[in-house]
């Protein structure tokens, strides 16, 4: 950058009223040049438009190749839903209806006790997030919220929309911050994570031989995979343990969960996913021979393949994934158990929450309005008294 004025070597000195020579133009009384002062300003800020150009350029390719993840998605749906569809065509409605009749009280009730275990667990996604923001809030708020997002966003979808907004609806009027509930949503993400890398890696494992015949692979690819996941776990544990980490989005910094949260998690999370296999399990036909531990690996990988697909509850990429490894099986009986699955685990909890919430806020309109101010035509010492008590918070 330049300065307005004509250069330095062509200006002339002249009087000036005060009868001293004027200076050169461009230049101070102590010699300094001004030219100078502006290609060092330049100079230093090229960094800075460079690396807004590298950060421009950036946004441009990621946007540019967003749309794989989108097609991929779509792709996975449809080949999900035609292989389910065809999968159905050999199943008459009234096999349904007669299997889901069978469905003893005993299978239901073990059912729900599952669904009971495997939310609970969940509500130890948001303790945990909330211990490492060392934020304390309530039980009995981190409850309502983990139970109500999960129930919502596992029926609807789009959980950064969905579980989001309820958090949100929930968690700032414990004053919690937009930024805060973001990171919490995030942490809770590890810990799901983390428990379905365990689970899944050890049941590949154990369960290598009898997992290669229903998915069609050998041993040793199961095995391999296996120890990938749990490496994969291993590793996290141990880069967060050796000394405190961080992850930046978009200038966001949220400081990752050390060693014994990070444990905690991955306990949880391995809780929830055990308990939400365990309802599809005891909803299976009597004559089923697959072992639980064997069928936690095909429930994980329905269940990732259902997260990849972004079709809300994984619906249709889930039940063909699971009619596929469980082929074996009557097959109306397994598409029984599966619609009593859905019934049980994603509908009642749904359901359910839907209620809460509606009670929540109308527990906390009455609340407000009873804070609000006296009753209407309240006057004398009783409305004295309630404004004071106002005017003293």
């Amino acid at each position: 950058m330049r300065g307005n004025g004509p250069r330095s070597g062509r200006s002339r000195h002249r009087l000036t009223a005060f009868g001293r020579a004027a200076q050169p133009e461009g230049r101070t009384p102590n010699g300094m040049n001004f030219q100078g002062q502006h290609r060092d300003a330049a100079e230093k800020a090229e960094p800075v438009q460079h690396d807004d150009a590298a950060a421009a350029k950036r946004k441009i390719r990621r946007s540019r190749y967003a749309w794989i993840g989108t097609a991929a998605s779509i792709v996975l749906v449809a080949v999900s839903l035609g292989v389910l569809w065809k999968l159905v065509q050999s199943v008459s409605w009234a096999e349904v209806r007669t299997a889901i009749a069978a469905a003893t009280a005993e299978q239901l009730g073990l059912a729900f006790l599952f669904v009971g275990i495997s939310y609970l667990f969940l509500t130890g996604y948001d303790a945990l997030a909330l211990r490492q923001l060392k934020i304390k809030v309530p039980y009995r708020i981190t409850a309502l919220a983990s139970f109500t997002s999960y129930a919502v966003s596992f029926t609807l979808g789009f959980p950064l929309l969905t579980a989001g907004t309820i958090r949100y609806w929930i968690y700032a009027r414990q004053g919690l911050s937009t930024a805060k509930i973001a990171a919490l949503t995030v942490i809770a993400g590890f810990t799901f994570w983390l428990g379905m890398g365990v689970v899944l890696g050890l049941s590949l494992i154990i369960e290598a031989g009898q997992l290669a015949g229903l998915a069609f692979t050998s041993i040793r690819i199961n095995q391999g995979v296996g120890l990938a996941a749990l490496a994969l776990v291993l590793g996290y544990l141990a880069w967060v343990s050796a000394k405190k980490r961080s992850i930046t989005v978009k200038q966001w910094r949220l400081e990752l969960p050390g060693a014994s949260v990070s444990i905690g998690q991955m306990i949880v999370g391995i809780g929830d996913v055990c308990a939400a296999a365990a309802v599809l399990y005891v909803l299976l036909p009597q004559e089923t021979t697959i072992g639980f531990t064997t069928f936690l690996a095909v429930y994980v990988l329905a269940a990732m393949l259902g997260i990849a697909s972004n079709a809300p509850g994984g619906i249709g990429v889930f039940e063909a994934t699971v009619l596929l490894a469980l082929s074996s099986l009557p097959r109306n009986e397994v598409l029984t158990s599966l619609l009593l699955f859905r019934g049980c685990y994603y509908v009642v909890p749904f359901v359910t929450a839907l209620a809460m919430l509606g009670l929540y806020e109308i527990v906390k309109r009455a609340g407000g309005a009873r804070d609000s101010g006296p009753p209407e035509g309240t006057a004398g010492p009783s409305g004295r008294a309630w404004r004071d008590k106002t005017e003293s918070r």
